[in-house]
């Protein structure tokens, strides 16, 4: 894998564009943060890359990556608590990308199920529903369903917000070992602290790509000030706060 490529690739809804002139690549083996004001950018560009968004103008080039190579976990999993599926069955659905949605599951897959209920912590909550989780352990099963899956290309959405501080630290480790492993990992924080500590790399946004390279090139005193310049002169009160959240 060569890494997902952007060329001069603009993002949005209804024709109206969010991001503006993205070019740059995402390598394999590195951890890349997305960082920004609220509503510069980060979850549009995210959409985009798992194909859920089209291109307003550009392109995206993922190096010939296919959609079962791709996981998504968005801010919002879409998961309807109350749909009666349990734990268990909620992990394996990482495997359906391998073996379609009427393959059969075989004995190595419900051995790497099991083994990553375990891994995550939750093989004593394995036959339970869904709607009895906590929110973290809820998060834990959607990390455990990433890892199931298996995917050369991982893209998550705010991953550890809400999470209590050692469930954030155990899944920014599994984070880390993906990139490790030689996997494109992409993940919007909203915490620089953790961006600095965790990612190789960091695209910042606002509207467009702020600066983007190593972290500590790339979250300097002066990036960091044109995004909340940008922030403070946009007309929406969403992004009144932005600055406490940069």
């Amino acid at each position: 894998m060569t890494g997902v490529a952007l060329d001069n690739l603009s993002l949005g809804y209804e024709g109206r564009p969010v991001l503006r002139g993205l070019s740059g690549v995402f390598p394999p083996g590195r951890l890349t943060g997305l960082a920004g004001p609220n509503g510069s950018g980060k979850s549009t560009l995210l959409k985009g890359l798992s194909g859920v968004l089209h291109p307003l103008g550009g392109r995206i080039d993922r190096g010939g990556l296919k959609a079962r190579d791709i996981a998504y976990l968005p801010q919002d999993a879409g998961l309807d608590r109350q749909f009666p599926i349990t734990v268990e069955e909620l992990v394996g659905l990482g495997a359906w990308a391998r073996q379609g949605l009427f393959g059969k599951v075989g004995t190595a897959d419900r051995a790497r199920r099991d083994e990553t209920l375990e891994t995550l912590g939750l093989t004593h909550v394995a036959d339970r529903p869904v709607s009895e989780l906590s929110g973290g352990q809820l998060q834990r099963a959607l990390f455990a369903r990433v890892l199931l899956q298996d995917a050369r290309l991982v893209l998550l959405d705010e991953p550890f917000s809400a999470l209590d501080e050692r469930t954030a630290t155990d899944l920014s480790r599994m984070v880390r070992g993906w990139a490790d492993q030689g996997r494109t990992v992409i993940l919007v924080l909203h915490d620089l602290d953790m961006a600095r500590e965790l990612c190789d790399e960091v695209l910042l946004l606002a509207g467009e790509a702020i600066s983007w390279g190593p972290t500590s090139q790339a979250l300097t005193t002066e990036a960091l000030g044109r995004a909340r310049r940008w922030a403070q002169a946009c007309e929406d009160p969403a992004h009144h706060h932005a600055e406490s959240r940069l």
